[in-house]
């Protein structure tokens, strides 16, 4: 896969899978734009100092009128590939309308926004363009969400978007995609979890190799799908 001097955005680049996700496409040649909330989570970027990389605080990605202006201000576009999320594992009990507002409006609510301004920002350029959203095994599984229905919720909320906006789009050879990671092998899941089997669970390099590939000029005929990325868990 090559992504030579194409330009493609990627939310949530400086956590775990945005960090491989970011370096996959470094070295295919793509161009790359991060926006981020946190100072901290920049300085510590391990790409940060890259050529083809390119940083800009954005704040909330929920924001409107915030994502529309960073998405027109960017050069021809590619692809936008929304890994920005929230995650609350909490029982109901636990789980008040804040709660709620907050895993949507961090899962659903800002990959709608930011694939809403790629779709804008493809159709400027012409040429169509690739979009990937990142959901979880619950929006495929509620079974397994139990103790995270507001996640879960969210979540399948960005796989039914998905699906209906990659048939919307189609025609314009505007192709939308999500993967669905189960839990992933970082080292915050280790942390959390000492007693499970790491060996088991997806590498974020594996579930960004998918990604890469949804999102490249390869990716001719796939569409409003939502792939499971479970390794062997």
């Amino acid at each position: 896969m090559t992504f030579q001097d194409r330009h493609v955005v990627i939310t949530g680049g400086t956590g775990a899978l945005g960090i491989a996700v970011v370096g996959s496409l470094l070295e295919a040649g793509a161009v790359c734009h991060v926006p981020y909330r946190s100072e901290a989570e920049a300085q510590h970027f391990p790409h940060r100092e890259h050529k083809n990389l390119s940083l800009t605080a954005l704040g909330d990605l929920a924001d409107e009128a915030a994502v529309m202006r960073y998405y027109e201000d960017l050069p021809k576009l590619w692809a936008s590939i929304h890994i920005a999320g929230g995650f609350a594992f909490a029982p109901i009990e636990k789980t008040d309308k804040a709660l709620l507002m907050g895993q949507i409006e961090s899962n659903l609510v800002s990959a709608y926004l930011c694939s809403r301004a790629a779709i804008a920002a493809f159709r400027r350029a012409g040429g169509g363009g690739r979009i990937v959203n990142v959901a979880a095994r619950p929006a495929l599984e509620p079974r397994t969400g139990a103790s995270m229905s507001a996640y879960t919720a969210a979540k399948a909320g960005v796989a039914a978007f998905t699906i209906a906006l990659g048939e919307e789009v189609a025609g314009d050879g505007i192709l939308v995609n999500a993967v669905a990671p189960s839990i992933m092998d970082t080292p915050a899941n280790r942390k959390s979890m000492p007693k499970a089997d790491y060996a088991a669970w997806p590498k974020v390099e594996e579930v960004a190799a998918t990604i890469l590939f949804l999102a490249s000029p390869d990716n001719a005929v796939t569409r409003s799908a939502v792939v499971p990325v479970y390794g062997k868990s």
